[in-house]
């Protein structure tokens, strides 16, 4: 194969800090590459020296004669005075009716969310973040043979995550990306650069892979990496409870790595923490009743919902962009109150709610101070921590802790936005988007401290090795005003978004390209469960264990209800109550069973 682009002994630096240190390296044909590494290590820096938007202080850059390529940094600027349209198709130089009888391109403007954006929308008037997929449209459109990619799954959403994986997958380019994204960088990379200490250390296979090898690695180092092969080996013990083949081939002596995982425990304690949860919160935590959800404009996103969060509940919530789920988060918060119905809240909740805006950050102190601002220490599972340890554990060096709030970056004013909201000691966790501008590392150590906490939590993110792995029930909106459980979690919310996308088309197959359409296209979603072959059959067998957990649970639920009923008897209010949610619970039940039956079937 051929190299498409070289990287020769090259050296950058900004100011007195050198991001790369004489690296060499290539990209082939029909290689695809994920880059990782510590926010501000250098891998947008990389990125654009390797596509030619920064010159390297030293070293050679050299690419072959031709190159068609296109580059989507976090930094691109749309040309003011354009459209959409423009700025997506113009470049392609060809009539509309050209590339609108072109399924591909159709494809990429379904599945990036162009279509329900509008051709004719001036760019002036978009979001930052339809901005940033109007811009990965204009480069996925095009026949390359490279494509260079900063952070592209960020603003879009679950399916969009998936398509766009399918999309990378499937297409003939070369492709270079930096992510956070553990499921996407798994999915989609042949090759793993890691930007570490100015160099760049170069990996067989995606996410898995590279963790087995940092573990190698981590189990020859000294005693000073002590935490970090700690934090390598429960990351390793949760890939090998999960499917059973995820990485490629056992490239990297597996075996001694697995030898680090043999005395570690699970994750976590559920039955440990749902009862110290009950302790401390007692049995009402946030109810919802009867409650309608609505936009500013009176468009209603979720009717008559009635919806009791529990003790020590983990929840993750999914559904397209727009379809209320930063609504829902901020009436459970009890910020906005529901058009009608009723919010109720336990006596002893204490909210703890990271928002997607960094807009409640004390810019005028240092980093450790608006960290001891909330609290000195706290109380996490049975150890007690101080604010300098946990802001360590996320993150901030102690030399990084004298840093002025106002001087940190995006991804680091995340970071410590995520340890005040901690710190708070929360027994309730409303988290929207955590994982946006956090790098691998910081969401290993997040998903850490998560383990170990007690309360109830519900998570909205598009990242969903983030959801399965802290998660243990899965609830979507559909945008047909309900709140849908999900037993078979985000693969089970992808196949039912594909059928809507399907029977959708249908009604709609003579609508034209510029008319509302569903997220993603049919063709693309009808085989979202089928991005890798084998991978099928482990996914089932993963959604087989979740639903046996489910129904546990659920048994438990409806044995505690029914002895809750008994003793209602002469409380005509209180039993209605409980025998609606009996009812409730008793048709989730069937329904999982129902799911549980037709995978034990197929998997014979």
């Amino acid at each position: 194969m051929a190299n498409l682009v070289n990287l020769e002994q090259v050296s950058k630096s900004f100011g007195v800090k050198p991001l790369l240190e004489r690296v060499s390296l290539g990209v082939q044909e029909n290689e695809r590459i994920g880059v990782v590494g510590l926010n501000g290590g250098g891998k947008t820096t990389m990125l654009e020296v390797l596509a030619g938007i920064e010159e390297p202080d030293s070293g050679r850059v050299s690419r072959v004669g031709g190159l068609r390529m296109a580059v989507v940094t976090q930094r691109g600027v749309l040309p003011p005075g354009s459209t959409v349209g423009d700025v997506v198709l113009a470049p392609l130089g060809v009539a509309e009716h050209e590339w609108a009888g072109d399924a591909r391109i159709r494809s990429v403007l379904d599945g990036i969310g162009i279509t329900g954006l509008g051709l004719d929308a001036p760019v002036e008037q978009l979001s930052g973040g339809e901005r940033r997929r109007t811009a990965l449209a204009a480069a996925l459109v095009r026949d390359l043979d490279l494509l260079v990619l900063d952070e592209p799954t960020n603003h879009l959403d679950v399916e969009g995550v998936q398509w766009l994986a399918e999309h990378l997958v499937n297409r003939r380019s070369s492709l270079v990306v930096v992510t956070h994204d553990r499921w996407f960088l798994d999915t989609v990379a042949t090759r793993t650069w890691e930007v570490v200490g100015g160099g760049v250390e170069t990996y067989e296979g995606g996410y898995a892979d590279w963790i087995f090898a940092r573990a190698e690695r981590s189990r020859q180092a000294d005693a000073a990496e002590d935490r970090r092969r700690n934090l390598a080996r429960k990351e390793l013990a949760w890939l090998r409870r999960g499917p059973p083949a995820r990485t490629s081939k056992p490239r990297y002596r597996i075996e001694a790595a697995e030898a680090l995982i043999a005395d570690v425990p699970a994750p976590r304690d559920s039955v440990a923490l749902a009862s110290f949860a009950r302790t401390r919160l007692g049995r009402i935590v946030i109810e919802l009743e009867d409650a309608t959800l609505t936009t500013p404009d009176g468009r209603v996103l979720v009717n008559d919902l009635t919806w009791r969060l529990a003790p020590g509940e983990r929840i993750g919530l999914v559904g397209v962009n727009g379809s209320g789920k930063t609504t829902l988060l901020r009436t459970l918060a009890g910020e906005l109150e529901p058009a009608s119905g009723r919010r109720v809240e336990g006596k002893t909740v204490r909210i703890g709610w990271l928002r997607q805006e960094l807009d409640d950050l004390p810019v005028d102190m240092r980093v450790l101070e608006a960290v001891q601002d909330v609290a000195e220490r706290i109380q996490l599972g049975d150890k007690e921590i101080s604010a300098g340890q946990l802001a360590e554990r996320l993150g901030f060096t102690p030399a990084r802790q004298r840093t002025p709030v106002g001087d940190l970056s995006g991804g680091e004013r995340r970071r410590l936005q995520l340890t005040r909201v901690l710190m708070s000691e929360p027994n309730v966790l409303l988290l929207d988007e955590p994982t946006n501008d956090l790098d691998i590392d910081t969401l290993q150590q997040l998903e850490d401290l998560l383990d170990s906490w007690a309360g109830t939590l519900v998570v909205i993110s598009h990242d969903r090795y983030l959801v399965e792995r802290i998660c243990d029930s899965t609830w979507a909106l559909f945008g047909d005003g309900r709140l849908t459980n999900l037993p078979g979690g985000i693969e089970e919310y992808l196949r039912r978004r594909a059928r809507l996308a399907g029977a959708a088309d249908a009604a709609g197959s003579g609508r034209s390209i510029g008319s509302a359409a569903p997220a993603a296209s049919a063709s693309a979603s009808a085989s979202a469960s089928t991005v890798k072959g084998s991978a099928d059959e482990r996914a089932a067998r993963k959604e087989l264990s979740r639903l046996e957990r489910s129904l546990v649970k659920l048994d438990d639920r409806e044995k505690t209800l029914h002895a809750a009923l008994a003793e209602a008897a002469t409380d005509p209010v209180r039993a209605q109550t409980l025998g609606a949610e009996l009812d409730t619970v008793v048709a989730e039940k069937n329904a999982v069973e129902e799911r549980w039956m037709e995978l034990a079937d197929e998997l014979g």
